[in-house]
């Protein structure tokens, strides 16, 4: 089973959410996950080897994103922009205010998938769905505009997304986001340029290459890489770090620890992936 859509990652993703929810220790609740992976994103797993063990990485990534969302509407936000949405059901699972709104953004295909299969589920926020292709500048910039002028705070997320864009596409959304004054924070994942090799080398059969879903975005300064366009680093939190502390680890993490000697080593391991929330310069 190969991805034959971009979209179709979401399956896969809510497969590894079933997973979590299912076990007695769970670290958070998608009842939804498993009805919105449905068969297509079972079968991908299957079809990964070792694509079961991989579940880690997407569980720590949900919990890390879910702390920093609730504490961003802790401290004001009253917008939740959630850019390339996928099959996320964050708006109806986590514990949100009702006078919150949360605004999805994603390509018609999958926003149509999610919204028939929760047909009848009820947010515990205002939910507003938009269909949109994030490359249409245009399009995007209107949007921006609108939600920054509808919002005092507004706390942008981006989940599974920066990878599969170029260096220069990830420059003009970064840009584009900084230009509303009231858009405050932007959470978001960051691939070093090992994970990012390592991963498109590992699922190359599985997500296209060269064809639907290639993966490009891993810059070499980390979260430097922001600073031209408007943000400023507030906290980075390492995936490896995070994973030993929710006991959710790789297999053989151990082992790989054994290997990091040096502080310059324990640093770079670190820093291989990250969960990093940005502000406004």
């Amino acid at each position: 089973m190969t991805v034959e859509h971009i979209s179709d990652t979401a399956r896969w993703v809510a497969v590894y959410r079933a997973m979590e929810t299912e076990r007695p220790d769970a670290h958070f609740r998608d009842p939804y996950a498993r009805r919105l992976a449905g068969a297509q994103g079972e079968a991908i797993v299957r079809s990964i080897r070792g694509g079961k063990a991989m579940s880690w990485a997407m569980v720590v990534r949900t919990v890390l994103l879910d702390e920093m969302i609730l504490r961003a509407v802790s401290r004001g936000a009253d917008l939740v922009l959630n850019l390339a949405a996928g099959l996320d059901t964050r708006p109806y699972r986590l514990d949100l205010p009702r006078a919150l709104r949360w605004v999805e953004v994603d390509l018609p295909g999958i926003s149509d998938y999610k919204e028939e299969q929760l047909r009848g589920e009820v947010p515990r926020c205002t939910l507003e769905r938009v269909r949109l292709d994030l490359t249409d500048v245009a399009a995007r910039r209107a949007l921006f505009a609108r939600l920054g002028g509808e919002a005092r705070q507004v706390a942008v997320v981006t989940e599974g997304l920066l990878a599969y864009l170029t260096p220069e596409q990830v420059a003009g959304l970064a840009t584009d986001l900084h230009t509303p004054p009231t858009f405050a924070r932007w959470m978001t994942e960051l691939a070093s340029p090992w994970i990012l090799k390592y991963m498109k080398r590992k699922y190359r059969k599985i997500t296209g290459n060269a064809g639907t879903a290639p993966m490009h975005f891993g810059p070499a300064e980390g979260p430097a890489f922001f600073t031209p366009y408007g943000w400023a680093l507030a906290e980075e939190r390492s995936m490896l770090d995070e994973a030993r502390r929710l006991h959710r680890e790789m297999p053989l993490a151990w082992l790989m620890r054994l290997t990091w000697i040096t502080q310059k080593q324990r640093e770079k391991a670190r820093r291989i992936s990250q969960i990093i929330e940005l502000v406004r310069a």
